[in-house]
């Protein structure tokens, strides 16, 4: 039998040119469906057999194996999320259906619904997939070129001490030493929050963010100056695992109601929790504070991702020009006036 029907769904059954057996649902409670995806599946599996053709996979196909194979991304959970939003236009679509048109409409109605830069990490997606699956799985013979929209370089959003003075009397008590800490240390968001108690030595001053919890899935040491202990000390014995708290329970998001009121009593516009890391880099880039220095103090992965903040140090690149002057010899300053 080529079809059975298990509650209200069919399923097809049938035995491939190769002797296996094939047996899976056709996701339809209609038999005429059903029966035509069973041809379709037993004339594929023909031609993949007698005339060595690749056999056809799907785009949903694509997506479990690229999850399968990516859990230790940092952006797991963000990839998951985005594919569900593209199942809407590419479920159960062969990958050598998936064109440069649909993925410019598919495209078209992200910007629709967000942005172009936003649209652009959808199709970035996209073509890692589809070039996983050219490339590595070997499922498809090639990948459609896939545009990106031109993004206007996002300026670096940073406060001086004196507005970061201002906001301080707004914040209500128990954000006040998280910003703190984080303009000391430079550690995002996450990694503040989910700060415990195991991961702080506070004789050595020092703390330290495993490889699982940083973007870059690679450990960071965080060296403890003054504030930042005294951050820390203020918050000891609230709670015996985790460092930052509110009534006596861990804290979920510093990106509160009552973090964007603060803002606004304070005048700040236009600035976002991740800013506080913008500001500690700014401040340690304009004191002078080496690119490598501070790319291995962030635990950034690449010398690009640090480059950003290196216009804000001209007073350090000053001094390192100034070396030029002192080869010049008063004999060679005599002949340049004559």
């Amino acid at each position: 039998m080529s079809l059975t029907k298990r509650g209200s769904i069919w399923w097809i059954i049938f035995t491939s040119p190769s002797g296996d057996r094939i047996r899976c649902s056709s996701g339809t409670t209609e038999k005429a469906k059903a029966q035509e995806l069973h041809d379709q599946m037993k004339a594929e599996a023909w031609r993949v057999i007698r005339l060595g053709e690749k056999p056809s996979y799907t785009w949903d196909e694509a997506g479990v194996k690229f999850l399968l194979e990516t859990q230790h991304k940092a952006s797991h959970r963000d990839d998951k999320a985005k594919l569900g939003w593209l199942q809407q236009f590419l479920r159960n679509k062969p990958l050598q259906e998936i064109d440069r048109e649909l993925i410019a409409k598919i495209a078209q109605r992200k910007v629709a619904e967000a942005s172009t830069s936003t649209a652009n990490r959808y199709l970035a997606l996209i073509r890692t997939i589809l070039r996983k699956a050219c490339h590595e799985w070997e499922w498809i013979d090639k990948v459609p070129k896939i545009r990106a929209y031109p993004e206007p370089k996002r300026r670096i959003r940073w406060l001086p001490p004196e507005q970061v003075a201002v906001l301080m009397k707004e914040l209500p008590e128990h954000l006040r030493d998280v910003v703190v800490f984080s303009l000391s240390t430079g550690l995002r968001q996450g990694n503040v929050l989910k700060l415990e108690w195991s991961q702080v030595d506070l004789d050595l001053k020092l703390a330290w963010i495993h490889a699982d919890q940083a973007k870059a899935r690679k450990a960071i040491s965080v060296p403890l100056n003054s504030t930042a202990m005294g951050a820390l000390l203020r918050q000891a014995g609230k709670h015996p695992v985790r460092v930052f708290t509110y009534c006596g329970k861990p804290l979920v998001t510093a990106n509160s109601r009552a973090w964007r009121k603060a803002l606004e009593r304070s005048g700040i516009t236009d600035f976002r929790w991740h800013d506080l890391r913008h500001t500690w880099a700014s401040w340690l880039a304009q004191s002078g504070v080496p690119m490598n220095v501070l790319q291995e103090l962030g635990g950034w992965a690449s010398y690009e991702m640090v480059r950003k903040y290196a216009h804000l140090s001209p007073a350090q690149l000053g001094v390192h020009a100034e070396k030029v002057s002192e080869r010049f010899s008063d004999t060679i300053l005599a002949q340049s006036t004559k």
